[in-house]
């Protein structure tokens, strides 16, 4: 029996991270809406949260 991983399918774990990513991704955009934060606070705190999660600004993990 061969093992091959389809790339498409992601697994339980990755979907879970992708899942947080925008959970937090959409809890900024909420803050700088209503202006609890401003465009700079926003773009530096996005920056950090997708570098740190190993995501693309797109919400899908960095291969």
């Amino acid at each position: 029996m061969s093992s091959v991983k389809n790339d498409k399918i992601p697994s339980s774990g990755e979907k879970k991270k992708r899942d947080l990513y925008l959970r937090q991704k959409q809890l900024l955009d909420t803050f700088l809406e209503h202006g609890a934060i401003n465009r700079a606070q926003y773009d530096k705190s996005l920056g950090d949260l997708t570098v740190k999660m190993g995501m693309e600004p797109s919400g899908e993990p960095k291969v």
